[in-house]
């Protein structure tokens, strides 16, 4: 995979400011999720529930692409959207349903937690990003705040070596799907690989179809709403959001954004469900968010910065 600087990438500093604001309404919603998968999984098997969030998703989805008239992706764009259909959307969505049913939540968020260095290292390689010194260190920093989340959530019991190897795979499979997806943006809009990737994933999901037709004759509608608002938030809007912040920034920082995750996880428990988190919860998270900063954060301008259109491209891919 390769991809060359877009304009947006090249105007550097007028596009992070936006690409920060979309990757931050992408990473609330996805914190609020894990509240919303916590209630549904309840009365949801993995593969059901991964089935109704994409399908409710791939309506909201599809009734905006054609309000904007916007049509098919380019030929280009399929590949990536394909790949990123099938293992973010689809394997990614069953993966952590069954994995978090089978591992405490602590056991489960640090295995996850290791996808954005997958992803910064994949980018790296196929995507010609590179490994900024300052994207390391904050990734380092993120990563040790979410392993102190993750033991202090530990729930201590025995550990399903199933468990976590579903967990495994949700973390390659999201990495890949990024990876994948980055490229793709280069030629289709990020509501067309959003839209496209997730009724794709939908279409995967789809021998779950008969499971998802029993559990929503069981379920109770607190846990189908729950569902719903699966999709058409964290999954419609958040994917859409995360889209577009990618097309203008590196893989490998928007992978590091992710981590604020954890620590909105553990605020948002604290405020709707009243689960006071620990000192050391709470320290985990401050830790998460202060890795985002030093990732994010720009290197001061030396005496003799780089000209021409190398300084140009660098500035888009630092």
């Amino acid at each position: 995979m390769s991809n060359s600087p877009s304009a947006t990438d090249r105007s550097g500093g007028r596009a992070e400011p936006l690409a920060l604001v979309a990757a931050g309404v992408t990473v609330v919603l996805w914190a609020s999720a894990f509240v919303s998968i916590r209630s549904a999984g309840e009365s949801y098997a993995p593969g059901a529930l991964a089935l109704g969030r994409l399908l409710s998703g791939s309506l909201v989805l599809v009734a905006l692409v054609l309000l904007r008239r916007e049509g098919l992706p380019p030929r280009a764009a399929w590949p990536g959207i394909v790949t990123s259909g099938l293992l973010w959307f689809g394997a990614y969505a069953v993966a952590l349903n069954w994995g978090e049913q089978l591992v405490d939540a602590g056991t489960a968020s640090l295995v996850v937690n290791v996808a954005p260095i997958l992803m910064a290292l994949l980018a790296g390689r196929f995507l010609g990003e590179g490994l900024p010194p300052r994207l390391l260190a904050g990734m380092a920093v993120s990563f040790a705040g979410a392993a102190i989340v993750g033991v202090s959530m530990s729930g201590g019991g025995g550990t399903s070596l199933l468990g976590v190897g579903l967990c495994l795979a949700a973390a390659v499979t999201y990495a890949i799907g990024v990876v994948a997806q980055k490229p793709a943006l280069g030629h289709a809009t990020p509501l067309q690989a959003t839209a496209y990737g997730c009724l794709i994933g939908a279409v995967a999901c789809l021998p779950f179809a008969g499971q998802l037709v029993h559990d929503v004759a069981r379920a109770p509608l607190s846990a189908t709403l729950n569902m719903l608002y699966l999709g058409v938030f964290p999954t419609a809007l958040a994917f859409t959001t995360w889209a577009y912040a990618l097309k203008r920034t590196t893989a490998g920082k928007m992978g590091a954004t992710t981590y604020a995750v954890p620590a909105i996880v553990v605020l948002m428990s604290w405020l709707l469900l009243d689960e006071v988190p620990g000192w050391l919860t709470l320290l985990g998270g401050v830790v998460c968010l202060a890795g985002v900063a030093v990732s994010r954060s720009r290197t001061r301008r030396g005496a003799v910065p780089p000209a021409g259109e190398d300084a140009a491209r660098a500035a888009g891919i630092r």
